[in-house]
């Protein structure tokens, strides 16, 4: 893994306002506190934590959808990068087909309709949607309405991929095969990736780090190393090494 950083975060603090509208170190609600980071080039990394812990307004600064009351986030090799960002509902168009949707991003940059349909068409096969690239969204599963959802975000290469626990209102068999899945794609793209979480399970085995955040306000309690080996298969989480990652992890949040 490359030494030098592409994503480097420093002192990061949210504070939303309070009714008064004061967002102050005495009022307002404090989501996130002095957060510090770096994120090298190709790496997975995870952030879990408890409901109110600041994931998603974590990811939303990054995404500079949200302004940070204080702090930095510099991307090292562009002032700006591309980001591809995927949520926990998928957000289809329901009047634009599979392809459709795929290739909305390239539109929006003004990318012809040849060359978009092109390159939408290898993020269909990529995520394992051949085939159903005529299908409305009504049509697909809940699993193949995430897949659409990844392929949109990867479309326009981006040099941050950003996820908001895309898995969350997946069944459990369905999330697991999802683990699987996004693990050979990030094989497969080597895409720098940020992830919020609240399975212990999922971060161990989609990530090189896992950083785990304190409850409100959101601090960084604990940057684990996942040191397992890739390609990860299912039964790696039946292993001996998994479990002692996963008793730390669970340790640190409780």
């Amino acid at each position: 893994m490359p030494t030098k950083p592409i994503l480097t975060v420093k002192d990061l603090s949210v504070v939303f306002p309070d009714n008064n509208g004061a967002s102050s170190p005495k009022g307002g609600l404090h989501a996130l506190e002095y957060i510090s980071f770096e994120v090298c080039p190709r790496e997975f990394v995870c952030f879990l934590g408890p409901s109110g812990s600041g994931k998603t307004t974590l990811l939303r600064a990054l995404a500079r959808i949200l302004k940070p009351t204080s702090g930095k986030v510099n991307f090292i090799q562009r002032q700006q990068p591309k980001i591809g960002m995927v949520f926990q509902q998928p957000n289809l168009m329901p009047w634009r087909t599979v392809l459709d949707n795929i290739k909305l991003p390239l539109e929006l940059e003004g990318m012809g309709d040849v060359k978009a349909r092109a390159k939408a068409q290898e993020m269909v096969e990529l995520v394992g949607l051949k085939g159903f690239e005529d299908n409305w969204p009504r049509d697909l599963s809940g699993g193949m309405a995430q897949r659409v959802g990844l392929a949109r975000a990867l479309v326009h290469d981006p040099d941050l991929l950003l996820l908001d626990e895309p898995f969350a209102s997946l069944d459990a068999m369905t999330r697991e095969r999802m683990w699987t899945e996004l693990s050979r794609i990030w094989q497969a793209k080597q895409k720098t990736v940020i992830m919020v979480t609240h399975s212990i399970n999922e971060s161990l085995f989609l990530a090189d780090r896992v950083l785990v955040l304190t409850q409100r306000p959101g601090k960084v309690k604990l940057d684990l190393k996942v040191d397992l080996p890739r390609p990860r298969k299912d039964d790696i989480r039946y292993t001996p090494a998994f479990g002692k990652l996963a008793l730390k992890l669970r340790k640190a949040i409780e």
